[in-house]
């Protein structure tokens, strides 16, 4: 019963000294004295206010039921109105009265007044969207003049109530989320689909600029992720933006002038876009319900096999289990995983996962895996991953006395015609197979100084003629035109803007034949800086590698 646990704290509290009062005890009295307000004990708990012997618990502790008070005075005196006047009109009354708040009294006025709030809108028939929206929206407006907080102890003290407001309008807006999901599948009428648009607003403010990550150890008592959890729970009842929206991400054909992308974009702010967008795949809220390309059981399945790896000694597995077709799919799956996967614990696991598949082969078996990526990958990222898998085992046989015949001779020969080379000659995009480029680059440097001319144990040496045309060559005339195409790129975007006299006018850009998100002219000139940069820093590792082939052709003659 609310009285006796009052009578609890209060007798426990009479015996302590003013300064021996903890936070416990605060939020006790304050919880106690809330339901007895609530259940109709008023009579209670000013008696309890009134004895002499409380005095110091009062002084202390007292104001912590002013809130509850005057809510509770407030909904008495509100009820009659409630019950006799105008919905509409009583609503554009309590939604003045959190409009003229300031300060500290924010939080006060939007907690006395949600619950009055939601009985006048469950009133409406007509329009009822619309003016959940409209109360959302001037929450919201309110709530976010308020500084978040960021640390523990700014989290537990909640000065502001900016924490205390965020978990109470998720239960005021719960009977018209409830309202939605009942008439989903049944209504033909525009307003739920108003209704459920209003909800998304939920996203924008506080969980764009909050730190959930700080509590991680103390999950259950951060309000903000619970809040967080909350609006995740709401979107996934709903049954909206979810599929439609992530359906696009991560698709790098997308056009961005498709009417279903347009379609979202209009109706949700880029802002609830980003936040949904790192709850989801960073902070993992609602990841289990997440339609997704890699379902659960696949997931688990590469959670099986890296366990089983992780068992087996490296080198153990022949190279003939590649002749069965699960031995190829299970790398190739990685590397989609790696590649497509939106979440970024789940590539860095098939990562590990398959550098572990790769050690357990034997040379025979890397060899057959290298030969095998290389060609069906199609991403320069894991093509220069291999690349430098392809130096280690070079590296490992030039130091082995019995050095593997895999990596070294004309095995490695017929490998190396894989990597060394270009995809389209001259006309390769460089800044999209950078990453491939440069370990290749790096793979050559590695060969040209480990082995020697005399011995030539690699094949490098009579393979050179080769090399520079189907690689060095063609590299050179594709570094030299595309930076000749950006540096004019550069030019002409800083002639317009000198005639615009407007560095953050919106221009769109086309990269690689596909239309990107509108930039200013100050972004479309940082990333063709950067793609210069990696230019210069692919053209200053070509220069080292020519030299060192100068030099040990010079020592050969």
């Amino acid at each position: 019963m609310a009285t006796e646990e009052l009578q609890a704290i209060i007798q426990r509290c009479q015996i302590l000294e003013e300064e021996d009062f903890k936070g416990e005890d605060f939020n006790l009295f304050q919880v106690a004295g809330q339901k007895c307000l609530e259940e109709g004990y008023a009579a209670e708990v000013l008696e309890v206010i009134q004895n002499e012997k409380n005095k110091v618990i009062v002084k202390s502790m007292g104001w912590n039921l002013v809130c509850p008070l005057v809510r509770c005075i407030l909904i008495q005196w509100l009820d009659p109105f409630l019950q006799l006047c105008n919905p509409k009109e009583l609503l554009l009354g309590l939604l003045e009265q959190i409009e003229q708040t300031s300060g500290e009294q924010i939080s006060h006025t939007i907690l006395l007044l949600l619950q009055p709030l939601q009985t006048v809108l469950l009133k409406l028939h007509s329009k009822k969207s619309y003016s959940v929206g409209l109360s959302l929206s001037t929450i919201l407006n309110q709530l976010s003049l308020l500084p978040v907080p960021y640390t523990k102890e700014e989290i537990r003290e909640d000065k502001l109530g900016l924490c205390q407001c965020c978990n109470a309008i998720v239960d005021f807006a719960k009977p018209f989320v409830d309202e939605v999901v009942k008439n989903m599948e049944t209504s033909t009428e525009n307003d739920d689909e108003e209704l459920k648009e209003e909800l998304l607003k939920f996203l924008k403010y506080p969980l764009l600029i909050a730190q959930l990550d700080q509590l991680q150890e103390d999950i259950e008592e951060d309000p903000l992720r619970h809040f967080a959890a909350e609006i995740l729970g709401i979107l996934l009842d709903i049954k909206e933006l979810l599929p439609t929206l992530f359906s696009h991400r991560g698709n790098r054909n997308q056009n961005w002038d498709n009417p279903d992308f347009l379609d979202v974009d209009r109706k949700h702010s880029a802002d609830s876009l980003a936040c949904l967008s790192y709850l989801v795949f960073v902070q993992y809220f609602g990841i289990d319900c997440f339609p997704m390309v890699f379902s659960t059981v696949q997931v688990q399945s590469y959670d099986l096999l890296g366990n089983c790896l992780l068992r087996m000694s490296d080198d153990s597995l022949h190279h003939q289990y590649l002749e069965f077709k699960g031995f190829i799919t299970a790398p190739q799956g990685l590397v989609k995983v790696m590649t497509l996967c939106p979440i970024e614990h789940l590539r860095k696991k098939s990562l590990k996962i398959l550098q572990l598949y790769i050690d357990k082969f034997d040379a025979e078996g890397k060899y057959t895996l290298f030969r095998c990526l290389l060609k069906t990958s199609n991403h320069a990222g894991v093509e220069g991953y291999v690349i430098q898998n392809i130096k280690n085992q070079i590296d490992l046989s030039l130091k082995k006395a019995n050095d593997s015949k895999w990596f070294t001779g004309p095995q490695l020969v017929s490998l190396l015609d894989l990597v060394l080379l270009l995809p389209e000659g001259a006309e390769t995009d460089l800044l999209q197979n950078s990453d491939r480029i440069m370990a290749s680059l790096n793979l050559l440097r590695y060969l040209v100084i480990k082995d020697n001319e005399y011995d030539n144990q690699t094949g490098i040496w009579t393979e050179l003629n080769k090399i520079e045309q189907n690689f060095l060559k063609p590299l050179h005339t594709g570094l030299n035109m595309s930076k000749a195409h950006y540096e004019a790129e550069i030019k002409s975007k800083k002639e317009n803007r000198r005639e615009s006299h407007n560095s953050k006018a919106v221009c769109s850009v086309t990269v690689g034949g596909e239309k990107m998100p509108n930039m200013t002219t100050e972004m479309q000139l940082q990333v063709l800086h950067s793609a210069l940069f990696t230019f210069d820093l692919i053209e200053s590792v070509l220069a080292r590698v020519e030299e060192l082939i100068e030099v040990k052709i010079k020592t050969i003659t």
